[in-house]
């Protein structure tokens, strides 16, 4: 099994040596741990849920018309009557409806996408991202944001400093030259921190908003490991001889939840002490763009609990046929991990897309911690074959999905500030099904048998991964 799972690629060594350095900080000052995160399930959910569309609020008669029309068009499912209301209670965040929902399943799909976007962008762009790359990939970015600068197109970047600690200064220098506002989240330089030291909070989101009407948010960061297409057996190329492509999965979205994601990427700016930004149409006015049901969630340190992990245990408890989980990095907490058994033992169908490879061992290692007791309750597990998977998905009842940056570990519930979408009804929810599918289709079954006689060092390695599991 060791040659089959390449070793941590040289950028990350900086970012492993820092998390490292944060674990042993940790250690020496104490850990906290995940709350109780969901609110008391049992509870009534209070108000009817209200969605919001082109012209506001809607009336309680036509939120409830189109919550039942989803309903009615998926599976039985006790998702949106008992879920919706109390998601809403934990996010604060409207359902927002009259969008516009395209599923992006690679990172030249996403890209192309990208770009096309940022070349008819009239008044500004907004971008916040974990990784940004000096590579062929980055360098286009780079060189599309400052035309677009020089046009006239305001260009605002959020990059976090430890996703880019490899990344020259330079790099940054040249955009900035240009007019782009260029924050730095969180610098690891505390001398130059505009705000209480945070070393440990990372920004993973992924986000990008051109002129407040269409956005994009997944799990892509921009770098060239995302060059290669990944869907079908002929697309495997190897991006340097050595990495197999990234696999990874994004959203496109157009109507009045990009307000909410816009507001999102405002607060994130204005938390971080940034500059003032150039005075531009951050909200114009929203616009029918399709017929679907989002709610974007943002999820921070600085909150009692992460609400996107609150949010996505509350569907888990609340799935009535299946729960389907696809996601990069698996290290559950006690709650995920009680959540997912105990809708395996009800009867639901939970399955898990996680890596047979991967960019980072000691987390791939933690995972398979969990495998056994996980499949004696009856959850199925799948490896993918022949990418690095690197989305984070989850499909419940057919109905509910979500996606995102967020992983199904501590770092990502505790530390990270993450971003999601939740997109309601069966029409989204059969795309993410076939694709979830397609993934199955690329996969090798885990069963309980094979696993109990992996080797001995391999037991190892897990032990060894569960010491720095909440650090990772």
């Amino acid at each position: 099994m060791e040659s089959t799972h390449p070793p941590l690629h040289a950028r990350h060594w900086p970012a492993l040596r820092f998390f490292c350095l944060a674990g042993l900080l940790g250690l020496l000052l104490g850990c906290s741990s995940l709350p109780t995160i969901v609110p008391d399930l049992d509870r009534d959910a209070g108000p009817p849920v209200q969605l919001e569309g082109t012209h506001g609020p809607l009336s309680a008669a036509q939120s409830k018309a189109i919550l039942d029309r989803l309903s009615s068009s998926g599976q039985t499912t006790d998702i949106f009557a008992r879920h919706l209301a109390l998601e809403e209670a934990i996010v604060g965040s409207p359902l927002t409806t009259d969008n516009r929902v395209l599923l992006l399943q690679n990172g030249p799909a996403t890209y192309q996408a990208m770009f096309a976007a940022i070349t008819a962008a009239q008044d500004h762009i907004n971008i916040e991202t974990y990784l940004l790359d000096d590579d062929e990939i980055g360098q286009r970015f780079a060189q599309a944001l400052i035309d677009k600068q020089r046009q006239g197109v305001q260009v605002n970047l959020i990059r976090d400093s430890v996703g880019t600690l490899n990344t020259p200064t330079a790099f940054f220098k040249r955009m900035a030259d240009s007019g782009i506002k260029v924050l730095e989240f969180n610098p690891v330089n505390p001398l130059v921190s505009r705000k209480v030291w945070a070393l440990n909070q990372r920004d993973h989101r992924k986000l990008l908003i051109v002129d407040g009407r269409i956005a994009f948010l997944g799990g892509i960061n921009i770098s060239g490991v995302y060059s290669g297409s990944s869907l079908t057996r002929a697309a495997h190329p190897r991006i340097d001889g050595t990495t197999p492509a990234w696999r990874d999965t994004d959203l496109q979205l157009q109507g009045p939840v990009v307000a909410e994601l816009q507001k999102l990427f405002l607060a994130a700016w204005e938390n971080q002490k940034g500059e003032p930004l150039a005075a531009k149409n951050y909200f114009p006015p929203p616009e029918h763009a399709g017929r679907q049901v989002v709610r974007a969630i943002g999820s921070s340190p600085d909150e009692p609990y992460s609400l996107i992990y609150a949010t996505l245990l509350s569907a888990i408890g609340s799935a009535e046929t299946s729960v389907h989980l696809t996601n990069a990095y698996f290290a559950p907490d006690p709650q995920l991990l009680a959540a997912l058994k105990a809708a395996a033992r009800r009867g639901v169908e939970v399955t898990l897309i996680l890596p047979s490879q991967t960019d980072s061992w000691l987390i791939f290692h933690t995972g398979h911690g969990y495998y056994e007791q996980l499949l004696r309750t009856g959850v199925k597990i799948y490896e993918r074959r022949g990418v690095i998977l690197h989305s984070k998905t989850a499909l419940i009842d057919g109905v509910w999905a979500t996606v995102g940056s967020t992983n199904l570990d501590w770092r990502s519930f505790l530390h990270n500030h993450e971003l999601n979408a939740v997109v309601l009804g069966a029409e989204f929810g059969s795309q993410l099904q076939v694709m979830f599918d397609n993934d199955i289709a690329e996969s090798d079954a885990i069963t309980l048998e094979h696993w109990l006689h992996r080797p001995l060092n391999q037991h190892l390695k897990e032990t060894f991964a569960r010491i720095w599991e909440y650090w990772l």
